[in-house]
C-alpha cells in the first residue's frame, strides 16, 4: 500500500511535528510511505493508495489543510479547532473575502455577520465559537482521533464517515533523573516540579504558580521549572515576579527535545493542566507518563479518559487552586506515592500507546479505507454482548451518555489516593 503522508517534522517547533516524525519511523516498516514536510513539492496523487493528513490549528499546517482539500483522504483530527490555521490561511494574507466565506460556509449569516465586524477591526475572531472543521472534515474519506471525547467532537460536527480512534503514541525514553538534576544545579532530595510545552495562560499557568507559591510554605525547599516558549501575550515573568517566586521558579524557554526529555526526567512531579479544550491530546503528557512521572491533569475533554490510577486528575473551577496544592503537597511530602504512581504510568503508556501498536492501528485502518471494508482492530477489539467483535471504527453518533457525577471535595480525592498506596 502506497501511502502519502503530509505533516510538518522537525526542526518546526510544533508537537504533532514530533509526533509525526516519531510515526513515521514506524509506520514506514509496514507500508510504502512518502512523507510531503512542506508544500514545495509536487504531489501526483496518482502514484498514491491513500493520503494522511495530519491537521492542527497553527500555521504550521497550512500546506496540509489545502492539500487535503485537493485530494481527499484521511484526515488526523488532532483537535476539533482550525480557526486560527484558517485566519492565517485568509486573514494573515489579507484575503479578507476567504475569510468571511469560510465563516459563512461553517456557521452561517450569524457567523458571517461577526466576520465582517471583525472584518472592520470591531472585535477579534471568534476563534472558540467557529471552529472551522466543517470543509476538512466534508472533503475526507475517513478520520483519525485519538480519544473518545474526538469521536463524539466529529459526529457533533456532521462527519458520518469512518473513525478510527487511535491511541497517541508515547514516547519511553531514557534519561537519567540525578544527571540531569546536576546539570540543573538541584540535589537529589529537593522537590522539583515541572510545566512543559508552549507556555499559554490557558495551560492553569497562573493556578499552578499559587498552588506551588503555597507549597512553599510546607516545603520551602521545592523548585519549579517551565521549560518552552513563552506565550508573547502572557505575563510569565512578571506574575512570577509578583508572587515573590523569582529564586524557586525558572524560565527554561524553547529547549531541544533532547534537553526537554531530560529535564522532565529531573523532575518529580509534572503539571499539564489546561483548560479550555478543543480536545487535543498532550505530546508532552504521553512523555511523562513514558518517564514514569508522576502527573496532574485537567479533569475535562480527552485527558478524563486516562485511568483514574496512572494521573491525578484536577477538575477545573471552584477548589482548583486548592486541590492543585493538595496534590502537590501529598506528592512533595509522600515521595513513595508520587514513584507509585509514575510506575503505574508508565506501564499504562509501555502497554497501550507504544509506537509500534500506534503505526499498526494506523496501517490496519489505511488498508481498511482503501479496500472499502470495516475495520477491527487485531489486539484491542471489545466483546459484544452476543459474542461478536465490536468494531473501533465508529460510524454513527453513539447514544448520548449520562453526565458525569460532581466532583467531590478535594479533601477526600487526596485521602482515596493516599489510600491506594501500599
Amino acid at each position: 500500500m502506497r501511502v502519502a503522508l503530509f505533516s510538518p517534522l522537525p526542526p518546526c517547533r510544533s508537537g504533532i511535528a514530533d509526533y509525526s516524525e516519531t510515526l513515521v519511523e514506524h509506520l514506514k516498516h509496514l507500508v510504502d510511505l512518502e512523507v510531503f514536510a512542506d508544500g514545495d513539492r509536487p504531489f501526483d496523487p496518482a502514484r498514491f493508495d491513500i493520503a494522511l493528513y495530519h491537521l492542527g490549528n497553527n500555521p504550521h499546517h497550512g500546506f496540509v489543510y489545502e492539500a487535503a482539500l485537493r485530494h481527499p483522504g484521511v484526515v488526523v483530527m488532532h483537535e476539533s479547532n482550525l480557526h486560527h490555521l484558517i485566519a492565517d490561511l485568509t486573514i494573515q494574507r489579507n484575503d479578507w473575502d476567504a475569510y468571511l466565506r469560510a465563516c459563512e460556509y461553517e456557521g452561517g449569516a450569524e457567523a458571517l455577520a461577526y466576520a465582517r465586524r471583525v472584518r472592520a477591526l470591531e472585535v477579534g475572531p471568534d476563534y472558540e465559537g467557529v471552529r472551522m472543521t466543517r470543509r476538512a472534515l466534508e472533503s475526507a474519506r475517513a478520520a483519525v482521533v485519538h480519544s473518545q471525547f474526538m469521536v463524539d467532537e466529529m459526529h457533533a460536527a456532521g462527519f458520518d464517515g469512518p473513525i478510527a480512534r487511535i491511541p497517541h503514541g508515547a514516547w519511553i525514553p531514557e534519561a537519567d533523573r540525578n544527571s540531569w538534576r546536576y546539570r540543573l544545579g538541584i540535589d537529589e532530595a529537593t522537590p522539583l516540579i515541572g510545566i512543559f510545552g508552549f507556555l499559554k495562560p490557558y495551560k492553569r499557568i497562573a493556578e499552578s504558580l499559587r498552588a506551588f507559591r503555597r507549597l512553599l510554605r510546607v516545603a520551602p525547599a521545592a523548585k519549579m521549572i517551565l521549560v518552552g516558549e513563552p506565550h508573547p501575550e502572557f505575563p510569565l515573568h512578571s506574575l512570577i515576579q509578583s508572587l515573590g517566586l523569582s529564586a524557586a521558579v525558572r524560565v527554561m524557554g524553547f529547549t531541544p527535545i533532547g534537553d526537554f526529555t531530560g529535564c522532565m526526567a529531573a523532575c518529580d512531579i509534572v503539571l499539564n493542566l489546561r483548560y479550555p479544550t478543543v480536545g487535543e491530546s498532550s505530546g508532552s503528557l504521553l512523555r511523562a507518563l513514558g518517564l514514569g512521572k508522576a502527573v496532574l491533569v485537567s479533569r475535562v475533554g480527552a485527558f478524563q479518559e486516562f485511568p483514574d490510577d496512572v494521573c491525578l486528575k484536577v477538575p477545573v473551577g471552584a477548589g482548583e487552586e486548592d486541590l492543585i496544592f493538595e496534590y502537590l503537597n501529598l506528592l512533595a511530602s509522600r515521595p513513595d506515592v508520587a514513584r507509585a504512581l509514575g510506575e503505574r504510568a508508565a506501564r499504562y503508556v509501555k502497554e497501550e500507546c507504544n509506537w509500534e501498536r500506534v503505526a499498526c492501528l494506523y496501517a490496519s485502518f489505511l488498508q481498511a479505507v482503501v479496500e472499502g471494508t470495516d475495520w477491527k482492530t487485531e489486539d484491542r477489539s471489545q466483546e459484544s454482548e452476543d459474542g461478536s467483535q465490536e468494531s473501533e471504527v465508529r460510524r454513527q453518533p453513539p447514544a448520548p451518555s449520562p453526565q458525569p457525577p460532581a466532583p467531590s471535595p478535594h479533601r477526600p480525592r487526596v485521602r482515596r489516593e493516599l489510600g491506594r498506596q501500599p
